[in-house]
């Protein structure tokens, strides 16, 4: 094989040139001609496609593409005038039907003239920049049909009239208009959008204003929003049955601006069911249809954050300000709690916990407790109450709850200093008469503000505790050293450490011999176990549990105050004392006193004292003897325990003096912290920086920030610039 010699093949060309018959392409465009006609007549069943494609193959390749390509325009075009005078013949119901039944036509025509045309789409076509044929037929059906002056308006107005019916509430066949819609949508966004949407968009607006007038005359405001929502429900639906998913946005928008955006003012405002009047009803479901609604338009949720905002100062300034509503502490923060719970339940069931709107409420309560001085003291007074009487048998979970609800109160508070002075003196006289509920509870409390507002705002309150604990301690000590005293009276003591507990003017008091003695005692083993102390007694702030025999061997334990056991003792030795006498004898202070003998002679049921002459009130020229006809259904009796009460104003001018005098040093070390930071800043920038460094124990007064600057320039720490008198230097 290999030894055979090579053969060369070569190709050589046609030695006569191959002639094309002149009439070919005539020929061949009538072949191809005819067959469009018959695919339009629907006769294309004897057609035979692969030789139709051969023929258009040889049309392109013999140079004929212009040729095929402008009598296919010719064709299409002939065709389609016809078609366009069948449809505008179309009747009444019948002109859609026509329309879609001969667009329905058109496509498959189209489909069917593609197929024989491929190879022109596919060469001809893009060489020399022709539109493809499906895109032709398209555009042809749109300027023979679509864009046909007797058709256009036709098709615009029986469209519209469409949409019209059924947002009267007749019932249209949607499946016809979605075929329609989607022939606009298919000849192109910009026919869809000229030739329907834009007329659309301009009928509905105007639909909707007139619609929008007339439910507002007549409808209540929450009519009114259901019908609203149920409108724009209507148009989304509209849009997902037979419109552009793009037109959503679109006519949403224009329902929005003019049943709602146009409106806004005078349906927040509607008297007799506006948002105030929602507000005050708890008529959650129309709160949240507002919220929902008005959340899609320009300053929609401002406008509602706004009015609400000013409803809840105006209520709540009427709650603390009510001269009526200040009689009873516990009843005034139990309203604004309840208030409070209110508020809560709209913005979460109504508003969707919107944080702009949880923000305008903490405003507004933080501006209305604020207004009332008092709200320190009688939230404090509120917390007594709870824990002293107010959480006997209720579950630990529900005691959190309550002391969490005091917490966002106190975090209102301004001067939350105050809150603390008021705290702590029912706190001391909750621990020292007993009459805490639960330990669990006030420790949980005192955690509570210590997480709030830092250790130093709780740390004397942790040592009244700490000092409880060690006197429990301390009196067993007591009393293992001196067994024999178990016999006679026997004596708490609670050891106080001065720097945690609130000062209480010390009044001198005479004891009874035999406790006066048994004090003796307590105070020698105490110093004698404890170096370097000072012991005074607070008898102004002891209980006393002492047993009385009264007439026909009635008897008691009565459970009464220091002050009251050493006016009883005396009765021991006397039947008739007068007031001089017992003032006398006792030592105790008037004011203190004539309280004491009130709460033991005026009052009925606890009547264990009489005096003469009968009246409520007591002078200093009354006697007094033991009332052998008091009974009482109880064998223990309390007699004018200690109770939290609203101060007088003295003792509020007092409390408010100490706590200007503990703010003083608090000032001053929040200037010289900032000035050793600065080194030099100038009199507004330190007012600021003080005010935000105490925000969270109270609000300074700028006027006593300057005061301070003026103290602390006189004792070196700052100086004045010697050119700025406004700018203060630090002095190391």
């Amino acid at each position: 094989m290999s030894n055979q010699k090579k053969r060369n093949f070569q190709i050589e060309a046609f030695k006569h040139r191959v002639v094309v018959d002149p009439k070919y392409a005539d020929k061949t465009w009538k072949i191809l001609e005819h067959a469009i006609d018959e695919i339009y007549n629907h006769n294309a069943s004897g057609l035979s496609f692969e030789e139709l494609y051969r023929n258009a193959y040889n049309m392109v390749l013999h140079k004929f593409g212009e040729r095929l390509y402008t009598g296919l325009v010719t064709t299409m075009t002939a065709h389609l005038k016809e078609i366009s005078n069948s449809i505008e013949a179309a009747q009444g119901d019948m002109f859609l039907e026509e329309l879609n039944r001969k667009w329905n036509d058109h496509n498959k025509a189209l489909q069917m003239i593609r197929d024989i045309l491929m190879y022109m789409d596919r060469t001809y076509i893009p060489s020399n920049q022709k539109t493809p044929v499906h895109e032709l037929g398209l555009n042809l059906w749109r300027d023979n049909i679509i864009h046909f002056i007797k058709i256009q308006m036709r098709l615009l107005n029986t469209l519209l009239e469409l949409v019209k019916k059924e947002r009267t509430g007749e019932v249209i066949n949607r499946g016809l208009m979605r075929n329609i819609i989607k022939m606009l949508m298919d000849l192109g966004s910009s026919v869809y959008q000229e030739d329907f949407e834009k007329p659309f968009l301009e009928v509905s607006a105007e639909f909707y204003r007139g619609e929008s007038q007339k439910f507002i005359e007549c409808c209540d405001c929450g009519e009114y929003l259901k019908k609203a929502e149920r409108r724009l429900n209507e148009e989304i639906e509209r849009v997902t049955h037979y419109l552009d998913a793009k037109s959503e946005a679109k006519i949403t928008n224009v329902v929005e601006k003019e049943m709602i955006a146009n409106h806004m003012l005078r349906l927040v405002h509607m008297e007799n069911s506006g948002l105030v009047n929602m507000l005050l009803d708890d008529k959650y479901e129309d709160l949240g249809r507002m919220y929902n609604l008005f959340r899609r338009v320009p300053n929609g949720l401002s406008t509602i954050r706004d009015v609400m905002t000013s409803h809840l100062r105006e209520t709540g300034k009427q709650l603390v300000t009510d001269p009526e509503r200040l009689k009873d502490p516990v009843e005034f923060v139990q309203r604004l709690l309840d208030e409070k719970d209110k508020d809560d339940s709209i913005i979460s069931l109504a508003f969707n916990n919107d944080k702009t709107f949880q923000n305008a409420l903490n405003s507004s309560f933080e501006y209305f407790i604020n207004l009332n001085a008092r709200s320190p003291e009688f939230i404090s007074l509120f917390v007594d109450d709870k824990l002293r009487k107010g959480l006997k048998d209720v579950s630990e979970e529900d005691v959190e709850i309550i002391l969490d609800k005091v917490m966002m109160l106190f975090r209102y508070l301004q001067e939350k200093d105050v809150f603390e002075k008021y705290y702590k003196q029912h706190l001391a006289k909750r621990l020292l008469s007993g009459k805490t509920v639960s330990d669990d509870a006030e420790r949980s409390l005192i955690v509570k503000l210590k997480t709030e507002c830092g250790y130093q705002f709780t740390s004397k309150l942790e040592g009244m505790f700490t000092d409880m604990r060690t006197s429990q301690d301390t009196m067993q000590g007591f009393y293992a050293k001196y067994p024999e005293l178990v016999d006679g009276p026997t004596l708490v003591v609670q050891v106080l450490t001065t720097g945690s507990w609130p000062t209480q003017p010390s009044a001198t008091c005479n004891l009874p011999a035999e406790m006066s003695a048994l004090c003796e005692k307590f105070r020698s083993y105490y110093l004698g176990t404890h170096t370097g102390r000072r012991l005074s007694w607070q008898t102004n702030m002891g209980t006393a549990d002492i047993k009385a025999t009264f007439g026909k061997g009635q008897k008691h334990e009565l459970n009464v105050s220091t002050y009251q056991m050493c006016v009883l003792m005396l009765f021991n030795n006397a039947d008739r004392l007068s007031y001089k006498e017992i003032e006398q004898a006792t030592e105790i202070p008037a004011s203190d006193l004539k309280r004491c003998l009130q709460s033991m002679a005026c009052v009925k049921g606890k009547n264990v004292l009489r005096k003469e002459p009968m009246s409520k009130d007591i002078g200093e020229d009354d006697a007094f003897f033991v009332n052998d006809k008091f009974t009482s259904k109880f064998y223990k009796v309390k007699i004018g325990t200690v109770v939290a009460q609203k101060e007088s104003e003295p003792e509020k001018q007092e409390t408010r003096q100490r706590v200007e005098e503990d703010r003083k040093p608090q000032i001053e070390a929040a200037i010289v912290r900032i000035m050793k930071s600065r080194r030099v800043l100038d009199h507004n920038n330190i007012i600021t920086e003080v005010t935000k460094q105490l925000q969270s124990r109270f609000l300074a007064n700028p006027t006593e920030i300057k005061k301070r600057i003026e103290s602390l320039i006189e004792r070196d720490f700052l100086e004045r610039d010697a050119n700025d008198r406004k700018l203060y230097r630090y002095l190391a």
